[in-house]
């Protein structure tokens, strides 16, 4: 099979049932842009219906667990549990890296590592790997393309890493991607103080969602909760970052305005720092990049 056009597939205005590929890889199919389908069902409808389109010599790669549906390409299975058809097996964490075994149905890949974060980036490896496989990729390309990847920006973005401060930067705006990226914090940097810097984006994700942001959110040691960013959307009535707020249930948490964060950062202990949101949230980046780099005598008094 020649491979000629790689693309990332937009859910978010359906835009991606104009694709009809030889391969596509589903990761998940979490409930999001509900102010686009109305309801869940549509959206994993929407989904179905894009996995149908994978041509039927293709194949479709999923996360298992997936209501997915019969299709007519073939329809494999990756996960790090269980016993799908792709998996990354015997993870350990060392110096800030995943280190695993890739298992497929034709051939295993050993002493595999990345430093993507997270065990969600282990099982999208997994997933990766196994399309390379199908494309007849030579293993030691692959093996060495795993180790050498370092990711896109805002995700889990490193920004300071220096004596004791650490800072990351990351898109996550959604409950479960809020989730992955705290806990491959806290599993990296275990017994750390995690702080989170987070702006929610759309009034409608926030009255949706906050139930499922207050659990996320809870998973910090500190919060600092910004005003929701609006992007293409009008105020709704009622809806504010308080509803997440009032569902976060551990003690040390804010609310903050964004123009107030630097002011609230000066002299605040902190080990590892996350700055989260899909909205203007990446304003805030390079002025805290600069207060927690070496020689700001401001940095980290508390």
């Amino acid at each position: 099979m020649d491979l000629k056009n790689v693309v990332e597939a937009d859910e978010y205005d359906r835009s991606f049932l104009t694709l009809y590929p030889d391969i596509a890889v589903i990761t998940s199919m979490d409930a999001d842009h509900l102010d686009i389908y109305g309801d869940k069902n549509y959206m994993e409808d929407s989904y179905r219906m894009f996995a149908n389109q994978v041509k039927p010599d293709g194949l479709l790669i999923a996360r298992s667990g997936l209501p997915i549906g019969e299709v007519q390409a073939t329809h494999k299975q990756y996960a790090l549990t269980g016993d799908p058809d792709y998996s990354a097996k015997d993870i350990v964490v060392k110096d800030h890296r995943y280190f695993f075994n890739w298992h497929g149905p034709d051939y295993d890949i050993e002493n595999l590592s990345t430093q993507m974060p997270g065990r969600h980036n282990v099982e999208n490896v997994a997933a990766a790997i196994a399309v390379a496989s199908r494309l007849n990729i030579p293993r030691e390309k692959i093996t060495k393309a795993v180790h050498s990847y370092a990711g896109v920006k805002r995700r889990f973005d490193y920004q300071v890493v220096e004596g004791e401060i650490v800072y990351i930067d990351d898109y996550a705006h959604h409950p479960e991607e809020l989730r992955a990226c705290i806990m491959s914090a806290k599993e990296l940097y275990k017994g750390k103080k995690i702080t989170g810097i987070f702006q929610p984006h759309l009034f409608s994700r926030t009255r949706d969602f906050a139930d499922g942001f207050g659990k996320s959110l809870s998973l910090l040691d500190e919060l600092i909760l910004l005003d929701i960013y609006p992007a293409r959307e009008l105020p709704i009535e009622g809806v504010t970052s308080k509803m997440i707020f009032d569902r976060v249930s551990i003690p040390n948490k804010t609310l903050c305005r964004k123009d107030e964060v630097l002011a609230a950062m000066k002299g605040r202990k902190v080990e590892v720092l996350l700055t989260l949101g899909a909205g203007d949230i990446d304003q805030l980046v390079d002025p805290l990049r600069k207060l927690y780099t070496a020689g700001d005598d401001q940095t980290n008094n508390g």
